[in-house]
C-alpha cells in the first residue's frame, strides 16, 4: 500500500509579517491625525473672502502648526451652485455634510486673525476655532526610524552574509561573489561561426574537435579515449582568440561561459575564489557546458614572484581555487576550459600542465593566403569596385593581424565616404595603410625650409641605401608630409621570413641608419630626427649580441628566458665583465653599419641630391622614382625570385 501524500502546509514567508508591520504603521500614521483621512476641496484667501463676506461661512477652523485654514459652509451655502464641485468626502468615498468642505494655507496667521476679527466687527456671524494637529503614532514613528533601519540594514547583512539569500557558493554580501560569466546556449542568438573566422586552420580544426567531442562523446570514448580538461588559445593580439571563442559559443549546442579575467579581480578578500567556485558551479550544474575566460593572465601569472611584501595575495588564493576546480578531486570531466592570452610566458606552470590545459594552440599572424581569405571576410559588408585586386592587398599588409585587417577595410570605406566615392578603390585602402602605419596627415604643420631639407636628405638616405642593399625591404614610398609624431616617413614592404641570418639582419641595420648618414654626408651635422631609428637599431644589435647569438665574440651563447621568470630577478645572469663585453659589442656593430651606410652614400651623392630635390618638389615619391634615378635594383625580391623558379619549370 503506497504511503498516502500529506497535505503540503504553506510555508510561513517571513516578508508577510514584514509587509503586515508596514502597513500597520501607515496606517497609524494615515489614521492618527485628526481629520487627515478627510479629503477636501482647495481654495485660495481671496475666494475665502468672498464666501465670507456673502455669509456662507458657518465654522473657521485655523491649524496654528501647520498655517491651513479649514472652512465648512452652513446648508443654505451648500445648495448654491458655486459649492457643488466641492470634494468632501474620506477615503472610502463616503460623504460627509458636516464638513470642513474647504482647506487653504495662510503665510501669516496674524494678519489672518485681524481680517477675521474685522469681520466680526462688520456683523458677519460664524464660530472660530484654534488647535493644534498631532500624529502621535508618526511622530513615534520618526524618532525610532533611525533604529528601525539599522536593525533592517543589520538583518539583511547578516543574511547575505550567512548565505541565506545568495544561493549557495558565490552567496556574500550583495551578491558580489556570484559569477559574471554571461552565459550562451541553443536559446541565445550567436551569428558568428567558423565560417567567419578565415584563416586559423590548425586552430579551428583543434577548437572544432573539441565542440565535437561535447556533441558527440561516444565517437571518441568508446576507444577509451577521454575528454580533454582545456585548451589554452596562444598568440598576439589580434590574431583573433576571442573571435575563435565567439565562433565555438556560435557552433556549439552546449552550454557555453564567457568572462574575462578581471572579472574575477575584486578588492575584497576571497571574492576571486568564490567566483570561481560559482562559476564551475554553474557549469556543471547545465554540462556538458564550455567556460571561455579571456585574458587569463590577470589571475594566471606564476605565483610567489609578484608578491614583494610577503603577505597573502588575493589573486594567488583566485588561481589556487581555479587549479583546483579545473583537476582535483569531484572535478566533472564534462566541462571544458578554454581560454585564451598573449602573454603565455608569465602563467604558472601548475596552470599550463597536462590534465588542466590539455593542449596549447598557438594562433600566430597569418600569412599571405591567410590574409587573403581575412580581407575576403571583411569586405563582405563593404561596396568596394569590381577590379579589386585582393591579393594586392594581401601583399601590401605583411604582419598586420586580423583586427589590423579589419581595421584597415574600415577605414578604406570612411576615407572613400569622405571623398563622396560610391564605392571602394584600390588607392583607398592604401591611404588606410598609410594612415594606420603613419598616421594623420598634417599638411599645415609649420616647417622651416631648413627643416624640410633635412628631413628630405634624411628620407632619401634610407631610400638609397636600402636600394642599394640586398637584404633590405624593398622600397614602396617615401614622403616628407608629417605624419602623426613623425616629419617624414618611408614605407617599405619586408619580405615574409620564418629565419633571419646575420647579414639579413645587418643590411636591415644599415638601411636604418641611412637616414642619419645622409645627414651627416650632406651637412656634416646629425639631428635628433633619427630617435627611431636608433632605437630599431640598439633594439636589433642587442638581439644578436644577447640573444640569437649572432656575435663572434660572445658566441653561441643567450640570456633569453623563454619562461619569463629571469623578469623577476634583479640580478643579470652575466657578471660586470660580461655585460661590458655586451655593450662593446653593440656598440660596434652599430658604428660599422652607420660607416658602411655613410660610404654607401658618399658614392652616390648625385643621387643623394637628385632625389631629395625630387621630394622637396613633389612630397611623395614611389618606386618608379628611384628606377628613374638609380636604375633597376640590383637585387630580385624573394616573389621575383620564385616567379622566376615557376617559369623555368
Amino acid at each position: 500500500m503506497k504511503d498516502q501524500k500529506k497535505p503540503q502546509v504553506p510555508k510561513f514567508n517571513v516578508y508577510w509579517l514584514y509587509g503586515a508591520i508596514i502597513f500597520a504603521l501607515l496606517s497609524m500614521s494615515i489614521f492618527g491625525g485628526s481629520d487627515s483621512w478627510k479629503t477636501l476641496s482647495k481654495t485660495n484667501i481671496s475666494n475665502f473672502e468672498k464666501y465670507l463676506n456673502n455669509g456662507d461661512v458657518n465654522e473657521v477652523i485655523v491649524i496654528r502648526n501647520k498655517s491651513s485654514v479649514q472652512v465648512t459652509l452652513n446648508q443654505e451655502a451648500l445648495g448654491k451652485s458655486e459649492h457643488q464641485s466641492i470634494s468632501s468626502k474620506n477615503i472610502f468615498g463616503q460623504e460627509n455634510s458636516n464638513g470642513p468642505h474647504y482647506q487653504f494655507e495662510v503665510g501669516s496667521l496674524e494678519l489672518f486673525e485681524e481680517k477675521l476679527e474685522k469681520a466680526r466687527q462688520n456683523g458677519i456671524v460664524f464660530r472660530l476655532e484654534f488647535i493644534t494637529v498631532e500624529n502621535r503614532w508618526f511622530d513615534a514613528l520618526i524618532g525610532f526610524l533611525p533604529i528601525i533601519i539599522i536593525i533592517g540594514v543589520w538583518i539583511f547583512l547578516m543574511r547575505r552574509m550567512s548565505g541565506g539569500g545568495a544561493g549557495g557558493p558565490g552567496g556574500q554580501i550583495f551578491n558580489i561573489g556570484k559569477s559574471k560569466a554571461k552565459l550562451f546556449d541553443k536559446n541565445t542568438d550567436v551569428k558568428t561561426t567558423f565560417k567567419d573566422v578565415a584563416g586559423l586552420e590548425g586552430a579551428k580544426e583543434e577548437i572544432q574537435e573539441i565542440v565535437d567531442f561535447l556533441k558527440n562523446p561516444t565517437k571518441y570514448t568508446k576507444l577509451g579515449g577521454k575528454i580533454p580538461k582545456g585548451a589554452l588559445l596562444v598568440g598576439s593580439p589580434g590574431t583573433g582568440k576571442t573571435l575563435l571563442a565567439k565562433a565555438v559559443a556560435g557552433e556549439a549546442k552546449v552550454p557555453f561561459f564567457s568572462l574575462s579575467g578581471s572579472d574575477f579581480v575584486e578588492m575584497f578578500v576571497g571574492v576571486g575564489a568564490s567566483r570561481v567556485r560559482d562559476l564551475f558551479k554553474q557549469a556543471k550544474d547545465k554540462s556538458p557546458s564550455i567556460i571561455f575566460i579571456d585574458e587569463i593572465d590577470a589571475i594566471g601569472r606564476a605565483r610567489g614572484k609578484s608578491n614583494i611584501t610577503g603577505s597573502n595575495d588575493e589573486r594567488e588564493n583566485t588561481l589556487n581555487q581555479l587549479l583546483t576546480e579545473m583537476d582535483g578531486f569531484g572535478t566533472n570531466t564534462n566541462v571544458i576550459v578554454i581560454a585564451a592570452t598573449n602573454r603565455a610566458d608569465v602563467l604558472d606552470k601548475a596552470l599550463m600542465r597536462a590534465g588542466r590545459f590539455d593542449r596549447q594552440i598557438y594562433v600566430d599572424l597569418p600569412d599571405l593566403n591567410e590574409r587573403k581569405e581575412i580581407f575576403q571576410v571583411h569586405l563582405k559588408p563593404i561596396k568596394v569596385i569590381k577590379t579589386l585586386d585582393i591579393d594586392f592587398l594581401a601583399k601590401q599588409t605583411p604582419g598586420f593581424s586580423g583586427a589590423d585587417i579589419a581595421n584597415v577595410c574600415n577605414e578604406a570605406a570612411l576615407i572613400a565616404a569622405r571623398k563622396n566615392k560610391k564605392s571602394v578603390g584600390k588607392q583607398d585602402f592604401l591611404d588606410a595603410v598609410d594612415r594606420i602605419i603613419g598616421g594623420l596627415e598634417k599638411k599645415n604643420k609649420i616647417i622651416t625650409p631648413e627643416e624640410k631639407k633635412t628631413i628630405a636628405f634624411h628620407e632619401a638616405g634610407h631610400a638609397i641605401v636600402s636600394w642599394l642593399l640586398e637584404h633590405a625591404a624593398p622600397l614602396v614610398k617615401v614622403t616628407i608630409v608629417p605624419r602623426g609624431q613623425s616629419l617624414g616617413a618611408a614605407w617599405y614592404l619586408p619580405e615574409e621570413r620564418q629565419i633571419i641570418r646575420t647579414e639579413q639582419m645587418l643590411d636591415e641595420m644599415c638601411a636604418a641608419l641611412g637616414g642619419r648618414a645622409a645627414e651627416k654626408v650632406m651637412f656634416d651635422k646629425i639631428s635628433t630626427g633619427a630617435l627611431s631609428d636608433l632605437e630599431k637599431v640598439t633594439r636589433q644589435a642587442r638581439a644578436m649580441v644577447s640573444v640569437y647569438g649572432l656575435n663572434d665574440t660572445l658566441g653561441n651563447i643567450t640570456y633569453y628566458d623563454s619562461s619569463g621568470e629571469a623578469d623577476y630577478n634583479f640580478t643579470k645572469p652575466y657578471s660586470e665583465e660580461t655585460a661590458r663585453k655586451i655593450d662593446h659589442e653593440i656598440s660596434g656593430i652599430i658604428e660599422k653599419e652607420y660607416n658602411r651606410a655613410i660610404s654607401l652614400l658618399a658614392s652616390s651623392k648625385d643621387k643623394l641630391i637628385q632625389l631629395a630635390d625630387r621630394l622637396l618638389e613633389k612630397e611623395v615619391i614611389f618606386k618608379d622614382d628611384l628606377e628613374n634615378i638609380l636604375g633597376k635594383r640590383p637585387y630580385k625580391s624573394n616573389e621575383e625570385k620564385i616567379e622566376d623558379a615557376k617559369v623555368k619549370k
